[in-house]
């Protein structure tokens, strides 16, 4: 196939484009590469979809497959207006985040959706589900017969640039020192790995599979979660013991401030309630579609050999920096004499 990723330097685009690569298809990034350079193998087009449609003067031709990742409803205007006629299947990678209940459990894909952005207003990290649920409505307007929406939710693995499904077996791999944790084993997880979500995008590209699919990983318990990330540090590091760990409930968390799911002086993965649902949706219908997921076991143990690669004790921007972590300990002991 030939194909064209808008993007192609960060993480889930970057997989895109190594993968297809890999397969042995002709692929092209249109990307600025401030930071990174796409993958080997592909053609690079710089630049920068924010001067509009003048980006795409250096693309020519048709296209088997378009990717696009932006979050950015008036980029995606552009890019859907100028190769839309042009491709024969169009891939949007949107998120959950499009939804406007996160309390149910167990959800589909026909739940409620945010309202959209308005025509015209730039997407801002504030607007995130309405910018997606904005492009989706347009993606679906322009090329509604050959339109592929991946709504995703977090995405684990390695090369993952939040550091929020890295956090906590990096912490436990980090040192020995009690670990503070939230007081949630029942709350759910729900990571895809980055590689399965390339592989199924592509496969999907391949097959014009068409449609709106929540590309999510299966259900986990935090718990489970957890002792994982306590058992691979533990084996990477050749211990058998188990790390202290304390574990203060939500409310007591909140109090002293740290922060949910993301972020600094956060904790992630902990969210708060009537969140019940945002990491419990339904894969079903891309499950029956071909969506394969390898083990969440080996996503985390990928995830650790990249945390040890980047460094564990790098700055990080989601979790608990140790200075915190010491404090919120400190003050939980004192607390519970």
């Amino acid at each position: 196939m030939r194909i064209l990723v808008l993007g192609g330097t960060a993480f889930l685009s970057a997989e895109i484009a190594r993968q297809a690569v890999a397969a042995g298809h002709d692929v092209t990034c249109l990307a600025r590469g401030t930071s990174t350079s796409p993958p080997d193998g592909v053609t690079w087009v710089r630049g920068d979809r924010a001067v509009g449609a003048a980006v795409f003067a250096g693309i020519g031709g048709r296209w088997d497959e378009v990717v696009d990742v932006s979050r950015d409803p008036v980029q995606a205007r552009v890019a859907l207006d100028v190769l839309g006629p042009l491709a024969a299947h169009w891939t949007f990678v949107s998120s959950c985040s499009v939804y406007a209940d996160h309390s149910v459990p167990g959800a589909d894909e026909t739940a409620k959706l945010l309202e959209p952005l308005p025509a015209g207003q730039p997407g801002t990290p504030e607007t995130y589900g309405e910018s997606k649920s904005a492009i989706e409505q347009m993606t679906l307007a322009a090329v509604g017969e050959k339109a592929h929406i991946v709504r995703a939710g977090l995405i684990g693995g390695p090369g993952d640039g939040t550091d929020r499904y890295g956090y906590w077996p990096a912490r436990f791999a980090a040192n020995t020192d009690t670990v503070l944790v939230p007081d949630i084993p029942d709350d759910a997880t729900q990571i895809i790995d980055v590689r399965d979500l390339a592989a199924w995008i592509l496969q999907s590209a391949e097959d014009r599979l068409m449609g709106t699919y929540n590309a999510l990983g299966d259900v986990v318990r935090f718990e489970d979660y957890i002792a994982e990330s306590q058992r691979v540090a533990g084996a990477a590091a050749g211990k058998t013991a188990a790390q202290d760990v304390l574990r203060p409930d939500g409310e007591w968390l909140a109090e002293h401030g740290v922060d949910y799911w993301s972020g600094p002086d956060s904790l992630p993965l902990w969210l708060p309630a009537g969140h019940e649902g945002f990491q419990a949706r339904t894969n079903r219908a891309a499950r029956e579609c071909g969506m394969v997921l390898r083990p969440w076991q080996e996503t985390l143990e990928a995830t650790l050999e990249d945390e040890n690669l980047r460094g564990l004790n790098r700055d990080r921007k989601a979790g608990l920096s140790r200075e915190t972590e010491q404090r919120l300990l400190a003050l939980w002991r004192l607390e519970q004499r």
